[in-house]
This record gives structure tokens, sequence and C-alpha cells, in this order.
């Protein structure tokens, strides 16, 4: 998407002022046992690559923030497969959701076990403008809701709330999160691993950079945009479709 990709450039280029792959050629690192295992207790070489240090040393001419700081981390839940049924509560997995938006879920919850538990999972929908944010699978996926959710997430996904708008825009935030700039903090966090699995405590210390509430304005237009020009091109396509269809006589016209 263009407009996503302009916005995320327009990033990169006042963080940074350097092309996107800028981190990525430098893979030798020397370190000491006190500087490394001691502090961390990673031993892994992936963890120590230059590239993250520089990262992080670049961050620091940037007003930063921890994520924890500037959002509430909430979980979902595992019910597992006894709880699944071909209709029901819609059940939101990581396969589900993209940084573009949500697709039919495959799985839902059952009538029985939503009754069961109403009152903990009408608490775990999430609201308007949550984050969703992926932590096992393929990590890091990030998704603003424009709408509440009539659903439940899977507890692979983390829900992210800005605690105050007027300093951080949930859109700029969602694009940060979907980023190079905490990408790279994931792959540090995560590698090595054979499951992709990044731990919340680790989460909740990515480091966020802040910019300008004018900057952050402009890249959540970009973003807005984006989002609204797929809607279109979607409505589009559908009404093509149905038009193709009528025309070939596929279904009777009540059905369109």
């Amino acid at each position: 998407m263009y407009y996503e990709r302009l916005a995320q450039w327009t990033l990169y280029e006042d963080l940074f002022g350097l092309a996107e792959n800028r981190f990525s050629h430098l893979s030798i690192a020397v370190q000491t046992l006190q500087n490394s295992f001691a502090k961390t207790g990673r031993l892994d070489a992936e963890y120590y690559q230059p590239k993250y240090e520089r990262l992080i040393q670049k961050l620091k001419n940037h007003t930063c923030e921890k994520l924890k700081n500037v959002v509430d981390i909430r979980k979902s839940i595992e019910p597992g497969s006894i709880a699944y049924d071909t209709e029901g509560m819609p059940f939101i997995r990581v396969s589900d959701y993209s940084k573009f938006g949500l697709s039919t879920p495959d799985k839902y919850l059952s009538e029985t076990y939503y009754r069961e538990n109403q009152k903990t999972l009408d608490r775990l929908k999430p609201k308007k403008d949550t984050i969703l944010f992926s932590k096992d699978g393929s990590i890091g996926i990030a998704y603003q809701l424009t709408e509440d959710l009539q659903g439940i997430t899977s507890g692979a996904i983390l829900h992210l709330q800005v605690k105050n708008k007027k300093e951080i825009l949930p859109e700029y935030l969602t694009l940060v999160l979907n980023s190079l700039v905490v990408q790279m903090q994931a792959d540090r966090d995560v590698g090595g691993s054979i499951i992709q699995h990044w731990r919340v405590n680790e989460i909740e210390e990515v480091i966020i950079p802040v910019v300008n509430k004018d900057f952050q304005q402009k890249v959540a237009l970009l973003v807005q945009e984006s989002f609204t020009l797929k809607q279109e091109s979607e409505k589009l396509l559908q009404q093509a479709k149905q038009m193709v269809e009528a025309e070939i006589k596929v279904f009777p016209k009540k059905h369109l």
C-alpha cells in the first residue's frame, strides 16, 4: 500500500535520515562475558549484532519511551480447541489479521462456552483504537482497530491501549510497531528461537521514538489515506464481481 509505505519512509527519514537497510551490513561483534551474559542472560550471537546497538544509539538522538510507559498492555485468553465451533463468537488468531486489517476467522467460540464465560469474555473484547499486537508465531504484527471488535482474540495477541493520546497518536504508534525500528528489536529478542515467542516482559521494554505531534499527525494522515483507498478499492472490486456474476447469471439477482 503506497501511502502506508510512504508513511514508513517518512518516519525513517525523520528518525535516521538513512535508508531502511542502513543497519543490515554489520554482522560482527565481540563482547566480554561480563558485558553480555552477565547483563542479559543471553549467549546467542544474534543478540549482540552491532546493528542492534547502532539502532539504539540512533534512537537516543530522539525523545524515546519504553512501550510500557505509553500503553496499557492486556492479555487475552487461549480457550483451547474444546471451545471451538463452526459458528458463534468470532475467535481472532494471528493468522486472521495483518497490519492492513482483519480477515474472516476460521474459528469461533461456541455459544455454550460464551454463555458460561460471558462476563470474562465481554471484558476481553477490544475497543476502538486498541492496537492488536502479536507475540507468538508471526511476531510484531500491529493493527489499530477502527471500531469495537465483536469477537475475542487468542492469547497470542496482546491488546495495547495508548495511555495519553495527546502525547502519542495510536496511528503513529501502530506504524512504529510495524516498522523496522521495532522489528529489529523483535529480531534481537527472539533470535535463535525455533518457535517464535516474544515474551511480554521484553515487549514492555521496547524502545519507541516519540516525535513531535505535528509529525505524528502528518504520518497519521498518510496511514488513514492508505486505509481509505484500500476500502474504496475493495468496494469497487465487490461491485465489479457482482456485475460479472449478474451478467453471466451465476446467481439469481435476489442473491446479489
